[in-house]
Formats: C-alpha cells, structure tokens, sequence
C-alpha cells in the first residue's frame, strides 16, 4: 500500500516564496512521473509542472521561470519550489504520481495542500 503526502503550503505575500512536497511511503518498487496540479476556485484543474523518473521537467507557461520542480529518488520525494508568488497562484496543489508497487504500475494522488498568496 502506498501512500502520497503534500505538505509545505501556506500564506505568503505577493513575491514571496514556498516549496511544497509531495512525499510517497509504503511498498513502493519505483516512482515515475510525478505531476504538480492545482485548482483554484471557479477554474480548471491547471498542470502545473512535471517530471519524469529520468527528471525531465515540463511547466505551465504561467509559471516558468518561478517554480522548479525536483525529485529525490532517495527520499521518495518530488518538490515543488515556487518563487515570486503571485495572488493568481492561489490554489489547492496536488501530486499524482505514477508509482510500481507489488509489480504493477498504479496511479495515487495526495489530498492536496492550500497555497494563498495575499497582502
């Protein structure tokens, strides 16, 4: 059984920054691709960044050249570090991971963590 954690939200000023994690546990083969999402009140779901297990990275045009996302394989960890928020940046963000576990390729994501960013 895996489970997928996001943590490291918040509010934070118009500028500001915060780094979100999104954290796997359990029996857990290999990560591969760990999708960023975010849904802000009234609006799509948006991806918002991704990597693959070879940590290539793809972003929305809204946010490259502020966010960057990571991974450490050895922590089970993929980041999300976000600089010079913007109040448009203001959404619940939630991980999806593709994860082998037991010898299947399964598909978890986490509850999600609030990023406001307001003065």
């Amino acid at each position: 059984q895996v489970q997928l954690v996001e943590s490291g939200g918040g509010l934070v000023q118009p500028g500001g920054s915060l780094r979100l994690s999104c954290a796997a546990s359990g029996t857990i083969f290999s990560i591969n691709t760990v999708t960023w999402y975010r849904q802000a009140p009234g609006k799509q779901r948006e991806v918002v960044a991704t990597i693959t297990r070879g940590s290539s990275t793809n972003y929305a045009g809204s946010v490259k050249g502020r966010f960057t996302i990571s991974r450490d394989d050895a922590k089970n960890t993929v980041y999300l570090q976000m600089n010079s928020l913007k109040p448009e940046d203001t959404a619940v963000y939630v991980c999806n991971a593709d994860i082998v576990s037991s010898g299947r390729l399964y598909v978890y994501s986490g509850q999600g963590t609030q990023v406001t960013v307001s003065s």
